[in-house]
């Protein structure tokens, strides 16, 4: 069985909760509290040098980070990742879309904000405005004429963006402006198996 170390509100780890879940894959969670720096003992960093979640244990002492990472191998060979070679690179591009323009503007926002470092951060929340709004401009420009990003069929580029994006709100970034945006959010949240950023999933 797999083990996922993981801490519910992260946006990364709920990517892979979600698919797993999706998937019917039952999984160990081990929960570690990040804001706790239970991420930089010993004991986790020889598991993950990076000292990040979320952190898959594929088999004993064998383990993948970096989230996006997780999705492609847990993804291959099933109807979340196409065959085709471009269409798969069109999934990819997507996940290098979301970790390079998405996440680290609209994620670090609500990071900050909901762990109490909005005073501190005033300015950097400031400059994380106008690029996390060009990432969802991104989106609503592609999510206009199709149903969900890649192939117009729910993948892997869906969960990835998804995390985030349906909790934006939460790092001050509104969604009010981005109608294709808010109606992908609710045919992602209707898939079969969803499952809420603050629930566990399908682990035992």
């Amino acid at each position: 069985m797999y083990r996922l170390y993981d801490f519910l509100p992260s946006g990364n780890g709920y990517k892979v909760r979600l698919l797993l879940t999706q998937l019917a894959i039952p999984f160990e969670l081990v929960l570690l509290d990040i804001t706790k720096g239970e991420t930089r003992t010993p004991e986790f960093l020889a598991k993950n040098a990076n000292g990040r979640i979320p952190l898959l244990e594929v088999e004993t002492d064998v383990y993948l980070a970096e989230s996006n990472a997780i999705l492609m191998y847990l993804s291959e060979g099933t109807a979340f990742l196409p065959q085709d070679r471009l269409a798969k690179a069109r999934v990819w591009q997507w996940l290098f879309f979301e970790q390079y323009s998405h996440e680290p503007n609209i994620a670090t926002s609500r990071f900050w904000l909901t762990h109490g470092m909005g005073a501190e951060k005033q300015q950097a929340l400031a400059d994380k405005q106008a690029p996390g709004y060009a990432a969802l401009q991104v989106m609503e420009n592609r999510l206009t004429d199709h149903p969900f990003l890649v192939e117009d069929r729910y993948t892997i580029a869906d969960i990835a963006l998804y995390a985030y994006t349906h909790v934006a709100e939460e790092g001050n970034f509104s969604l009010g402006n981005y109608p294709q945006v808010r109606a992908w959010l609710n045919r992602v949240s209707g898939q079969p198996n969803h499952v809420p950023i603050t629930q566990s999933g399908f682990g035992p």
